[in-house]
């Protein structure tokens, strides 16, 4: 068994498992751990626990210590540099008169280098504005080029929905969104309709994609003709959380619209109806 505790480092980030040894971490505490790109800082997001063995993909990086006072003072003073660091580095970019969005800074907690997180429609060549960067900072400058989806995940907002962004409060990973996913839950085409504020289509079509993909295969196309208890018509809408089908049915003259659960209807993929079908074949 081993001692393992769950960290974010930023809201909305992926979280990371870390072994936590002999310490006892509750939720929201400030950690500082071991990483590939040195130490870092994170949060709490799961208390400590034992786990199987069996359990674990080795190798866990250790938490070395929790922050104490002076390890908190040291975050304040990286997050309080961020401000005048953005200033700079726009100031140096506007200089060099280079093509892309400064959207994010950090200061890695053993202060050995600052990352200048980016957009830009292509690539960017940077080196003249590293050196400016490292004149300025006395230390190892890193700029990163970031895509669209991350530069909202990064900088949040208020999606369509009235809620936090998705990726910027509720996702771990981005996850692939297609318009196929869109299409299956019967939703207006329309771009302003079903694309979020990165401009993409919104992380959320992603997530009951999987019940919808299945009750599409199940629903007859719109338009098609379907045969119904009160004889055949054609399809006019689906509703697939109920899984109905309302039909428009001409009877006597006049036009008839009627909700059927999708079981008490007859059709095939192609258009018209099983009994068609039955009636070709014995023909």
């Amino acid at each position: 068994m081993a001692n393992v505790v769950v960290i974010k480092f930023k809201p909305g980030c992926k979280p990371y498992y870390f072994a936590a040894g002999k310490l006892e971490l509750k939720r929201g505490q400030t950690v500082i751990v071991e990483t590939a790109k040195g130490l870092e800082c994170g949060t709490v997001i799961d208390p400590s626990r034992e786990v199987p063995d069996s359990a674990i993909v080795p190798p866990l990086k250790p938490v070395v210590r929790v922050a104490n006072e002076k390890d908190l003072e040291t975050i304040a003073i990286r997050k309080e540099k961020r401000a005048e660091a953005m200033r700079i580095c726009r100031e140096k970019i506007e200089k060099h008169g280079l093509p892309m969005k400064l959207i994010d800074c950090e200061f890695a907690f053993d202060g050995a280098k600052v990352v200048f997180t980016f957009t830009a429609e292509g690539r960017v060549d940077f080196r003249e504005l590293v050196k400016d960067l490292a004149s300025v900072f006395h230390m190892r400058i890193e700029l990163k080029q970031v895509g669209a989806r991350d530069e909202t995940r990064i900088l949040g907002g208020i999606a369509p929905c009235g809620r936090e962004c998705c990726c910027a409060g509720a996702m771990p990973d981005l996850n692939k969104v297609s318009i196929k996913m869109a299409k299956n839950q019967g939703l207006s085409l329309n771009p302003g309709k079903i694309s979020g504020l990165c401009g993409r289509l919104m992380c959320c079509l992603s997530y009951e994609n999987e019940y919808y993909a299945e009750a599409f295969k199940k629903m007859p196309k719109l338009g098609s003709t379907v045969g119904t208890p009160e004889g055949p018509g054609a399809v006019v809408s689906q509703n697939m959380l109920k899984m109905e089908v309302r039909v428009k049915i001409e009877k006597d003259g006049a036009l008839l619209y009627r909700d059927f659960p999708v079981s008490d209807l007859t059709f095939r993929r192609g258009g018209g109806t099983e009994e068609d079908d039955k009636n070709s074949e014995e023909e």
